[in-house]
């Protein structure tokens, strides 16, 4: 029988595949933090990336400011507690993929594969972009007193809060 840690952290390595979009927090200029957005696609490597229009307040944040946070959040209707829903948050820094690239067509596919037909339209459009979000750091809760600390140095590996 497996323990605890190893439990939570199987359902760690599951969790990103439940949702389909993120929370993305940025940073202004002049430090402004705005909160949005955006479904998402991630590699093996944890590495999260979105597909953004040019036109949106976190696209221009992320041109300006690389440093972002993300959360993605267990959904309210199936949720245990309201006051304990399973999240993983990161600290990442963004990089903007350059277009038309094998890595951009990559991650392109990638998101055409999991969304579907709207992203030949977005295809088309010049002011969308692929950013890369690289977590750093981060924490994955799954209820009361069950927090875990993502270390930076691997990010497969949680760690018990409090060790």
């Amino acid at each position: 029988m497996t323990n605890k840690l190893e439990e939570t952290q199987a359902e760690y390595q599951q969790f990103a595949r439940e949702v389909e979009s993120l929370i993305l927090g940025t940073v202004d200029l002049e430090g402004v933090p705005d909160t949005s957005y955006a479904p998402f696609v991630s590699d093996e490597a944890r590495n999260f990336y979105i597909y953004v229009s040019g036109l949106s307040t976190h696209t221009q944040n992320l041109e300006n400011n690389p440093r972002a946070s993300l959360l993605l959040i267990e959904d309210e209707s199936k949720a245990r507690q309201i006051f304990a829903r399973r999240r993983l948050s990161y600290n990442c820094t963004a990089t903007l993929l350059p277009r038309d690239t094998s890595e951009w067509e990559a991650i392109v596919t990638l998101f055409q594969s999991r969304f579907g037909d709207i992203i030949e339209m977005f295809r088309s459009l010049p002011d969308f972009r692929i950013f890369k979000l690289v977590p750093q750091s981060g924490r994955f809760v799954v209820g009361f007193g069950a927090a875990y600390r993502i270390s930076s140095d691997n990010l497969d590996r949680l760690i018990q809060m409090g060790e």
